[in-house]
């Protein structure tokens, strides 16, 4: 029977018309057509980590953050990660079962030698980067005025003496850090929360914590608007900070 769904597909659609056919014919070749789809489609496009969109416009954080920096930014140098880190996936199948975290957490044990830098490079860039749109928020009146509450507002005065302290703490390690690199405010393996920098696209993960606010100090992250003012940017870049996702991230303490 399926033999002859095939020259169906090459009937024309009068003579179909013709003998009456037309609405069985189209659902004998709608059936072949899918006999025929590979399987493998779907399982290739689940197995492919995906770009996650922004979530917000990419003017949102305006003026502190421009619509043009978040264009480049996320269209082209997130979605390269994420394209590079899929080829790295694609050719070794062992590793495409693993979660993100499970790679750069347990990088040495777990992923080939070869291809180590790389799962650093593009994974940790794409998990950073993920991260990162989700920190940020629209600068509204409320947001800018928001800070942190509950607690993680009374574990950031016990560890560093407040928010002021925290802005301190996270600039100088942004200014400090040497080239590309973040400043993190993580959550370390003993529960407690800690401040320190980054190189390039190393994740917090890579060393057992659990990063809760990422600052990017790449100059793509912000040297369209700021130039070499990096300064400038850290300071400017406490008004899109959204506390209730670090807070979220933070938990129940």
């Amino acid at each position: 029977m399926d033999r002859d769904l095939v020259p169906d597909v090459k009937i024309g659609r009068r003579s179909l018309l013709r003998a009456g056919l037309a609405l069985p014919a189209a659902l004998l070749v709608a059936r072949a057509a899918a006999r025929l789809e590979p399987v493998l489609a779907d399982e290739k496009a689940a197995a492919e980590i995906a770009l996650p969109p922004l979530p917000y416009p990419v003017d949102a954080l305006e003026p502190y953050i421009d619509a043009k920096t978040m264009e480049i930014h996320h269209g082209k140098h997130h979605a390269a990660y994420v394209k590079n880190l899929n080829g790295v996936l694609a050719a070794h199948k062992d590793l495409a079962g693993r979660s993100l975290e499970d790679l750069l957490r347990n990088d040495a044990a777990v992923v080939p030698a070869d291809v180590r830098q790389s799962v650093i490079n593009n994974g940790g860039g794409h998990a950073n980067h993920s991260l990162f749109w989700k920190v940020l928020g629209p600068a509204s009146k409320e947001k800018a005025a928001a800070e942190p509450e509950g607690p993680l507002a009374e574990a950031l005065k016990s560890t560093f003496g407040g928010l002021d302290k925290l802005k301190e703490k996270m600039h100088e390690a942004g200014m400090k850090r040497f080239g590309s690199g973040w400043s993190w405010l993580v959550r370390s393996r003993d529960g407690k929360l800690d401040v320190h920098s980054s190189a390039n696209q190393d994740s917090p993960l890579m060393h057992g914590a659990t990063p809760l606010l990422g600052i990017d100090v790449w100059e793509h992250a912000y040297y369209l608007k700021y130039q070499n003012r990096r300064d400038e940017y850290l300071k400017a870049i406490w008004n899109v900070v959204s506390w209730r996702e670090v807070s979220a991230r933070f938990g129940p303490g």
